[in-house]
Order: C-alpha cells, then sequence, then structure tokens
C-alpha cells in the first residue's frame, strides 16, 4: 500500500483531483461504472474509458489531466494495428445475427396451431 500511495503522491493536488473526480463522474454517467481513487489499478482504468468514451467532456478533461501527470501518459494502452475498433457502451457490437431457434408447435385438439 505505501508503494502505491508513493504512485498517486499527484493526488494530493486540489487542482489534479478535481480532474479525476470529473473524468470518474464523467465515465459513471456514459458507462454506468464507479471508480474509486484507491483502486490498484486506477490510471489504466482511466485511460481505457478515456479511450472508449463518445463524449468530448471527457476526453478532453483526460488530455488536461495527462498534460499535468506525464506519467498517466504511460497508463494509455497502445493504438492497434487495426486502428479504432467499434464499440457500444464499451463493447464491441455483434457482427452477425445469430438465428433464433424455432417455436415448437403448438397443437390443439389433434390441428396445428400459429
Amino acid at each position: 500500500m505505501t508503494f502505491l500511495a508513493s504512485q498517486r503522491s499527484w493526488l494530493l493536488d486540489p487542482g489534479l483531483l478535481k480532474l479525476v473526480h470529473q473524468c470518474r463522474r464523467l465515465i459513471h454517467t456514459e458507462f454506468g461504472v464507479k471508480l474509486h481513487l484507491t483502486e490498484e489499478h486506477l490510471e489504466q482504468q482511466l485511460a481505457d474509458y478515456a479511450r472508449k468514451t463518445r463524449s468530448s467532456q471527457l476526453t478532453r478533461t483526460w488530455a488536461a489531466l495527462t498534460e499535468q501527470v506525464p506519467q498517466l501518459r504511460m497508463a494509455e494502452p497502445e493504438e492497434d494495428e487495426e486502428g479504432d475498433k467499434r464499440t457500444y457502451r464499451g463493447q464491441a457490437p455483434v457482427e452477425e445475427e445469430t438465428p433464433r431457434p424455432q417455436r415448437s408447435k403448438r397443437i390443439y385438439r389433434g390441428q396445428v396451431v400459429g
């Protein structure tokens, strides 16, 4: 825990803490995920959600935060060679529809109905 505290000493700056809280609030609003300051991989999760977001405000807030804390740039994942993948609420959309199972036949008084 001491190691984690020494890594996150930048969170003691009130201006930076305000930006982190704003990112957390925007992530909670868009993705429904509550991030806590005590989480082990907080920086990585913030970077992941900032990359997936459609909110320009979250993108700007994350950019302002990474400008002031350069070590956060290391938490950002490398760009894929495939480019940006389409996402919907943080998940890849289903590309092909699975066929629906056939309904069983209903028989009423010996006759097939519907």
